[in-house]
């Protein structure tokens, strides 16, 4: 299945190497299962997002691993694919951006010609670019944003509000990203997604590298290693313990400040849950562990 990574540092921007390149689970050994696509989002100082992404396996990819190494941001969205639905192209390869914000997802449900119709009535059709139920579902998010005055939040309740009462859902895990909040949804309990909130503060003296094993790794996350953060991945990325398992329903917002608030505003599960039975062979391997 498709792998999610988000990084909230606060106000100072940083590298994401270490998550995105060096962890003993980076999101480039991650790849190695996931073979269709792999993009890294973030923000530059003024707050415009910026995207990169190709049709390619993270590992493998040069621009992912010089971008990995190079990009600073006070917030990340990476994620790398595997394709359940649409060909495998860039239009098609997370993460996707729409008025300012960025989405990654990581699941599959059915009824794209009912939610086409829902954005024909919202008037915001024409965002959808590329094939994928991930990017309608990113549409529907920024209409129903839109309605709420730019409450992203409130977008996110009433869009995965309304896709788990009209349509077929296997699992709609998402994050949503703006230079200075994160949004991160785990829903219902099909797939997993993880948060970590590291506080160096609170580690033994001096601040714990990351990952100790290795100096060179240690040499290259000094931001991280001294900085607060808060995270999620689709499974923990390194050896800390603190990595916690969100529960299905689930939706964390991070803010500015890294305050971390958590609701649970969905039913327990869709109005008509999916299995992997339900799933044509090809996409119900896209969405196995």
């Amino acid at each position: 299945m498709c792998r999610l990574f988000g990084l909230h540092a606060g106000s100072r921007p940083v590298h994401a190497t270490f998550w995105l390149l060096d962890a003993p689970d980076s999101l480039s050994e991650q790849s190695r299962r996931e073979p269709d696509g792999a993009g890294i989002g973030t923000f530059d100082d003024d707050g415009g997002p910026r995207v990169t992404k190709r049709p390619l396996a993270a590992w493998e990819d040069h621009a992912f691993a010089r971008e990995a190494r190079q990009l600073t941001s006070t917030t990340f969205l990476a994620h790398v694919r595997y394709a359940s639905t649409g060909a495998h192209t860039m239009v098609n390869t997370h993460p996707f951006e729409q008025d300012g914000r960025l989405f990654a997802h990581n699941g599959a449900f059915h009824g794209l010609d009912r939610i086409d119709q829902r954005l024909e009535d919202l008037d915001v059709a024409g965002l959808v670019r590329g094939q994928t139920d991930s990017e309608r579902l990113f549409a529907l998010i920024t209409a129903e944003s839109r309605r709420a005055d730019g409450d992203v939040g409130e977008g996110i309740t009433r869009a995965v509000g309304w896709v788990a009462a009209q349509l077929p859902v296997l699992a709609l895990n998402i994050i949503v990203t703006t230079a200075t909040d994160l949004w991160a949804l785990r829903y219902p309990a099909t797939h997993p997604l993880y948060i970590l909130e590291r506080d160096p503060s609170a580690e033994p003296a001096p601040a714990a590298p990351l990952d100790a094993r290795s100096h060179r790794i240690r040499s290259r996350s000094t931001e991280l290693s001294v900085s607060r953060s808060v995270l999620f991945a689709t499974e923990p990325m390194n050896h800390n313990p603190g990595w916690r398992p969100m529960a299905p329903g689930e939706l964390v917002h991070v803010g500015p400040d890294l305050e971390v608030a958590c609701t649970f505003p969905f039913p327990d599960q869709p109005k008509y849950l999916l299995t992997l039975a339900d799933l044509e062979p090809s996409a119900a391997a896209s969405q196995m562990s």
